[in-house]
């Protein structure tokens, strides 16, 4: 008993102060950098008309993503995201530049998007529907009970 009377006002205290500043530690906020993003001196490099893809890509490196079916357009994409403990990242700063070549594979355009160019996309939330039964618990559970047929003799499986 004697033990826990030793403890002084100043110990607990301190304790107190650490825990409440791991606390508040915890919910400092996180920057994260994403993507690739060239720097600009050597995107005034990027003469359209003049260079090819595999100009463009010694220049600025290998692109975040190609167009899908026709290969014509190379995007780089950089995106900073702030977040505060367990909350959804927010999102701070964003750079798409677009590259687009013409069918001899030089530049043709150079467009440069930012967060203001962005727009919102309403996420769906639907379900298909599809072919059969649903199962309950007790019907997966004990549904193949009695479908099995013993091996026959001559079988190798």
């Amino acid at each position: 008993m004697e033990r826990f009377r030793t403890l002084s006002l100043p110990w607990i205290n301190a304790a107190i102060a650490v825990a409440f500043v791991a606390t508040l530690w915890g919910c400092s906020s996180r920057i994260d950098q994403r993507g690739n993003l060239p720097d600009p001196d050597v995107l005034a490099n990027v003469e359209v008309g003049h260079i090819n893809k595999p100009g463009v890509q010694e220049l600025l490196g290998t692109p975040s993503s190609v167009s899908l079916f026709d290969g014509e357009a190379w995007y780089y994409i950089s995106e900073r995201t702030e977040k505060v403990a367990f909350f959804d990242p927010k999102v701070l700063d964003r750079k798409v530049i677009v590259i687009k070549f013409d069918n001899k594979g030089v530049v043709s355009e150079m467009t440069t998007l930012g967060l203001e160019d962005s727009r919102s996309v309403e996420i769906v939330e639907r379900k298909t529907p599809t072919a059969g039964q649903e199962l309950g618990f007790l019907r997966q559970l004990f549904g193949n009970i009695g479908r099995f047929e013993p091996k026959s003799k001559g079988s190798s499986e």
